[in-house]
């Protein structure tokens, strides 16, 4: 499976290449080598590069936090949207756009904005949902937290001026208009949790025995469950923060990775890192192409591909429970 992995980074470099090819200025990224046209230049490292390796990270980061999220809860239709990890993130966003704007943090305000939100809606969600001792339970609990944050973003959105208030918009359909290296250095913050995920594969592979089975392997499940959780709600607040609410990523890729490799999580973690950042980066490609010179919010691109299959998730899963 190592050989796969391999191809699957090889695709991912070819799409990036491939991105950068593509826009409204036809611009060559090897030309660039050898010419000294400063505009065009300027175009490819300012604006095109930038928003390619963002979206790779921010792909890569949420469909690795969706393969955690759903092995930890040994739920197929557990992401970090779904447990309501996102909209807090997105809450606290629009609280720092509306009403913190002149709290400055060196740039960094925004995403330490959305990682308490993050935090926060996960907490609630533990207290919540832990009460009836079972998954599902905790799943309806970010339902229902997701739903009051995004009523949160609403009622900013009412006291919102025109430009705050499509910064707000903004956070609710995600979009990588405003990528730049700020955005890619504060991004690249997410790595450390990344690789700190990989090495959980192994106890995450103990935990689809269930949690007392876990514990008798001397896996510590409250402690393992305690720093997934807080990996998966930093990771995603930096992403939210970043380029707001990307839907479905964290749900449709790792299936994507069990369907072509083992359920093992040392193909399924690195394999969602890969194939999420191809994912989000060929659905902002899709978006910036598809009626240019608009763009329309990568959001809806995801949307769009991952409503359908989450409703195949749904089905099967109900299936398979009735055999």
């Amino acid at each position: 499976m190592k050989s796969a992995l391999f191809s699957a980074l090889i695709m991912l470099i070819f799409f990036m290449l491939l991105a950068l090819n593509l826009g409204e200025s036809q611009l060559s990224f090897t030309s660039l080598l050898w010419q000294e046209d400063a505009v065009a230049r300027m175009i490819m490292t300012e604006v095109r590069l930038p928003r390619v390796l963002l979206s790779v990270l921010v792909g890569a980061g949420v469909a690795t936090s969706g393969a955690l999220i759903q092995g930890l809860f040994r739920n197929p239709l557990a992401d970090p949207a779904l447990i309501g990890v996102s909209g807090g993130a997105a809450l606290f966003a629009s609280l720092y756009i509306v009403l913190g704007t002149g709290i400055g943090f060196y740039g960094f305000g925004l995403a330490l904005s959305a990682f308490v939100g993050s935090l926060l809606a996960t907490w609630l969600v533990l207290l919540i949902g832990d009460r009836g001792g079972r998954i599902s339970g905790m799943l309806l609990a970010g339902i229902a937290v997701n739903a009051v944050s995004l009523s949160g973003v609403g009622i900013l959105s009412l006291l919102a001026t025109d430009q705050q208030l499509r910064s707000v918009t903004f956070w609710a359909l995600g979009s990588f208009n405003h990528a730049d290296w700020q955005s890619v250095l504060i991004a690249l913050c997410m790595l450390p949790a990344l690789l700190r995920i990989l090495f959980l594969a192994r106890r995450l592979d103990i935990m689809t025995l269930g949690d007392l089975e876990a514990g008798h392997l001397g896996i510590e499940v409250p402690r393992l469950r305690l720093e997934a959780i807080l990996l998966a709600a930093l990771i995603t607040g930096i992403a939210v923060s970043l380029c707001g609410v990307i839907a479905f990523v964290g749900l449709i890729v790792p299936h994507l990775v069990r369907m072509a490799s083992k359920a093992r999580h040392e193909i399924v973690l690195p394999g969602s890192m890969i194939v999420g950042g191809m994912l989000v980066l060929l659905a902002d490609t899709v978006s910036r192409q598809l009626f240019s010179p608009s763009q329309i919010p990568v959001g809806i691109v995801t949307a769009l591909i991952g409503g359908p299959f989450f409703i195949y998730l749904i089905v099967k899963k109900d299936s398979g429970d009735r055999l």
